[in-house]
């Protein structure tokens, strides 16, 4: 009995997802409960699992566009899972190895090939935890290929983190067996690769000693034993010669063991810009004759450094952004109003009670709880800044759900703060932090990325002075605060030095008028210059 697995229903105003990656293939047995694939929708991650045990069937392929309730694979019920176990074992392999014409070297030798996976078995090599926080990783390359012969203890691949690159060694020898591709994302505990037979590696070395470029490579290190270190990269090495398209094989490493180092791989791209080098010196290619009289050919320019390209898929959630961002800049009527604040008072109550603040609430005492609190406060008296378009309607709320802009490493995210209003400075900063923590570890949930009525953006945080941000549809207003730089400014007649910063409200003109933009920024620039107000509400 054949059952058939949907896309599930994600979210309200979710309509459609991209399969991202399966994590089981079109023939794998699967369990109940079991994770088959990944969804992606403009908000979140989801987990697509199997509703039955049984052999998976896919329809949908990596990358397509499905809307909800479409159909994305199929699982067969039944004993499938069983026969395919047994079905290496069925085979003759034995006889068709006994009848061959050439294998009588290969039955004498210390490891017989053909038997090798059915007598070592099937090692399943899977994304170690590498990490408290680090929930998934990337397949950043194979340094083995598939059908490879590998040593226990072998690397044959890199992962890559958000924090580190980490390499992926063989847990036991055989013949590899690759699963993931280069570039995939996994999560901890996904299959890799596999490794069948053991044992396997021992015919490969053999064979490879009898061939020429298994003598060239003894003779290059003085007849030193190879390891699996030999001719292997280290992650800095690699990545210069991929950038420059440096075939690993005709690189000499001179690391521990014969690997490849970044001085190794720096030589070999200093060799292939001037590929014509070593020629010249050999007096292999001999100078060009030039007539007598004739002019001195002008010289081509030539561009130093490495001149390469690399190409990325988009991902789903970069996709989607880019989508709603110009959206909003074709739907909106939007326009920006600038001011700045003199950010000394919140600096010298944050110097003052910092290491109390923190003492008695756990968290750090930071700027991000005073704006949000200021523009709380300011949405009270213009409401329309935080009010929305729905058809031909305008909608005003009468809370403040504050969404706060986190840069993640898929992307920029917007959880929000619900009922700012009602909030403390130290409840504030305690649920900033929380989604600050969540979207790092892209753990986020639709439940905290939805909604909110007033967006707060801080590009100084990564050195910005001044910019125009966009609105965060279907929100009508944005506040970005930027760089704090100490600049002379006119106080009561007198010029004195004081930690300034710009802040831009970029707003959607159709509902929000100059005078109300204008004055909800001062009211902001009031009350964060003034902080006792924030207190007392005036």
């Amino acid at each position: 009995m054949s059952l058939t697995i949907k896309v599930p229903p994600v979210g309200e105003s979710i309509t459609e997802v991209t399969l991202s990656s399966w994590l089981k293939k079109d023939g794998d047995a699967v369990k109940m409960d079991e994770v088959i694939a990944e969804l992606e929708s403009d908000k979140a991650t989801f987990e697509l699992t199997a509703e039955k045990a049984g052999i998976l069937t896919t329809v949908a392929k990596e990358g397509d566009t499905l809307p909800i309730g479409a159909i994305v694979a199929s699982i067969e019920e039944g004993g499938a899972a069983a026969p395919a176990e047994v079905a290496p074992a069925a085979q003759p392999q034995p006889e068709v190895v006994a009848n061959a014409p050439a294998p009588a070297p290969v039955e004498a030798a210390p490891v017989n090939a053909a038997p090798a996976p059915a007598a070592g078995g099937s090692l399943q090599v899977k994304v170690p935890t590498v990490g408290e926080s680090i929930t998934e990783v990337t397949l950043s390359r194979w340094i083995k290929k598939d059908g490879d012969a590998v040593a226990m203890d072998e690397a044959i691949a890199e992962l890559e983190s958000d924090k580190a690159t980490f390499e992926l060694t063989a847990e036991k020898a055989g013949t590899l067996k690759t699963i993931a591709k280069e570039g995939d994302v996994l999560p901890i505990g996904a299959v890799v690769c596999t490794i069948e037979g053991a044992g396997v590696a021992a015919p490969a070395a053999k064979s490879a000693e009898a061939s020429p470029a298994a003598t060239t490579v003894t003779q290059a290190t003085n007849g030193k034993a190879i390891t699996y270190a030999s001719g292997t990269p280290s992650p800095a090495a690699a990545k210069i010669l991929a950038e420059k398209g440096v075939d690993t094989s005709s690189v000499s490493g001179t690391g521990v063991a014969g690997r490849i180092t970044k001085e190794d791989a720096l030589a070999a791209q200093l060799i292939s810009e001037n590929p014509q080098a070593p020629k010249a010196l050999s007096g292999a290619v001999p100078p060009p004759t030039k007539p007598a009289g004739a002019p001195a050919p002008k010289a081509e320019p030539v561009a130093a450094g490495a001149r390469s390209d690399r190409r990325e898929k988009m991902s789903s959630l970069r996709k989607t952004v880019a989508k709603r961002l110009v959206a909003v800049k074709n739907e909106t009527a939007m326009l920006t109003t600038f001011n700045e604040v003199d950010m000394s008072p919140i600096m010298e109550i944050r110097s003052k009670y910092k290491d109390k603040f923190k003492e008695k609430h756990g968290v750090g005492l930071g700027f991000m709880s005073f704006f949000t609190k200021a523009v709380c406060e300011a949405l009270k008296d213009w409401p329309a800044v935080g009010a929305r378009i729905e058809g031909e309607e305008v909608v005003y709320s009468n809370f403040a759900d504050i969404s706060i802009a986190v840069s993640a490493p898929k992307g920029l995210v917007v959880p929000v703060i619900r009922n700012a209003e009602s909030m403390s400075l130290a409840e504030i900063e305690k649920a900033v932090a929380a989604l600050a923590v969540k979207a790092r570890e892209n753990k986020l949930t639709l439940e905290e990325m939805t909604g909110g009525t007033f967006t707060i953006t801080n590009g100084g945080v990564f050195g910005s002075m001044m910019s125009t941000p966009i609105l965060n549809s279907p929100q009508s207003a944005i506040l970005g605060m930027h760089n704090i730089i100490e600049r002379p400014v006119a106080v009561n007649g007198q010029v004195v030095i004081r930690p300034m910063m710009y802040l831009a409200l970029s707003y959607d003109h159709r509902i929000i008028d100059g005078r109300e933009s204008v004055s909800f920024l001062v009211r902001v620039k009031q009350l964060l210059e003034d902080p006792a107000r924030l207190l007392l509400g005036v």
